[in-house]
């Protein structure tokens, strides 16, 4: 039986706990995702390695998941537009059963081998393409479909499992292993399985972002404010990152379009925005390359 599948041999009692000690259970149990999270990283680096330079040549975040695994994926691809102004058509999103199951579970979706590679392929996968493939038990046929059909095509295909030796990480070119062992609730991989994959995707995603240069220091100065709060988040990054005063914060950004590293390299190289973004189209976005021409 698959680790993920296998009860506990702790917490036999779980639903006579008192209350606070349930709670305590549930959350001291979750330690053990990033526990498995710390002891992937050298293959998670190599994950992000192999994936920066087919992205910077055009590519897409391809994510394939079912369940738990497929919202998350779907989660990380639309969240990378307003924190990174990432183009929605470069980070795709497909999930057993259709959009539909973002919102309830399509029963029997994610037994479907042929479907998965059809979707996939429906993408048109490339070479530069990066292909994300989630699977907590590692044997879910509809995401082994897509991964072999990007594997074809010649995309970086990446999987990602909570079972050790699974086919969903031998299958890719790049497998990822999170260990999370027996959940507190038998099966239930929305749990720790669930947050380890979280905290996996949001790693590579945000590190590949990193090297795109969508990050100034740890500042994120590549954002899409597209609310009141982000707004008002551009003014704060770039008085943070310049020193400049809200006004002349508020000035260089509305010059700008609120583009947040426009706004900087002009306050710190006291230039117009447009000879700013000049230098940051020399530098390939780089803030700190910008500064320095």
């Amino acid at each position: 039986m698959l680790k993920t599948e296998t009860p506990s041999s702790q917490h036999r009692e779980l639903d006579q706990y008192p209350i606070e000690q349930l709670v305590a259970a549930f959350a001291d149990d979750q330690l053990n995702a990033v526990q498995a999270v710390r002891a992937a990283v050298p293959v998670i680096a190599k994950a992000v390695e192999a994936a920066v330079p087919r992205i910077e040549a055009g590519g897409r975040l391809l994510y394939v998941g079912a369940g738990t695994s497929g919202r998350l994926g779907v989660l990380d691809s639309v969240e990378l537009y307003p924190t990174f102004s990432w183009p929605h058509e470069r980070a795709v999103a497909i999930l057993a059963g259709g959009m539909e199951a973002m919102f309830k579970a399509v029963e029997g979706a994610e037994d479907d081998r042929e479907q998965g590679a059809r979707n996939l392929l429906a993408l048109n996968p490339g070479r530069n393409d990066v292909v994300l493939a989630l699977a907590a038990s590692g044997t879910t046929p509809y995401v082994l479909g897509a991964l072999e059909a990007g594997r074809n095509a010649g995309a970086l295909t990446i999987g990602i499992a909570n079972n050790p030796g699974s086919p969903v990480t031998q299958v890719a070119e790049i497998g990822i292993t999170l260990d999370t062992g027996h959940e507190i609730i038998s099966g239930s991989t929305r749990l720790k399985a669930g947050t380890s994959q979280k905290i996996v995707l949001n790693t590579i995603s945000s590190a590949i972002m990193v090297r795109l240069n969508k990050v100034y220091g740890n500042l994120m100065v590549d954002l899409k404010p597209t609310n009141a709060k982000l707004f008002a988040r551009t003014v704060r990054l770039t008085m943070h990152a310049t020193g400049a005063d809200e006004a002349a914060a508020r000035t260089a950004l509305e010059q700008c379009g609120f583009h947040v590293k426009v706004a900087v390299v002009a306050l710190l190289k006291k230039t117009t925005v447009q000879q700013a973004g000049d230098l940051l189209d020399q530098a390939r976005g780089s803030v700190r390359g910008a500064l320095t021409i």
